[in-house]
């Protein structure tokens, strides 16, 4: 029973991970870029000047938990527990999300990726 259990928890995270994850690029514009955007305004209260930066940050962190999730997720289903070794999943999540991340900012930088109209006007 518990074992079920596991791996239906596994399958869930697996799941919504993928939806917050890179690997889902084109569910963005319905997880990742609202997740980002509350995360900007909310440290758009402390300073406005830190809008675009806390919506990276927070765009950054979704897919972050997202590619954590699908570890985690698939570790439950797949890997025994005297395998597991979290140190190093974090790590590779954490690089991971960085580099999509840093990939995405310099593409809108640059001007190769455009960002809708609508979502330059949101800044409080």
């Amino acid at each position: 029973m518990i074992n079920l259990f596991k791996k239906l928890r596994g399958g869930a995270l697996i799941a919504i991970g993928y939806m917050l994850s890179p690997l889902s690029w084109w569910n963005d514009l319905f997880f990742n870029l609202p997740i980002a955007l509350i995360f900007a305004y909310a440290v758009a209260w402390l300073n406005p000047t830190w809008f675009l930066p806390g919506a990276i940050v927070g765009y950054w962190l979704s897919n972050l938990l997202g590619i954590l999730m699908m570890q985690f997720g698939a570790t439950d289903m797949f890997v025994n527990e005297d395998k597991r070794n979290l140190r190093r999943d974090l790590w590779i999540s954490l690089g991971g999300s960085t580099i999509y991340t840093i990939a995405v900012a310099a593409l809108v930088y640059f001007h190769i990726l455009k960002v809708p109209e609508f979502l330059l006007n949101l800044t409080p």
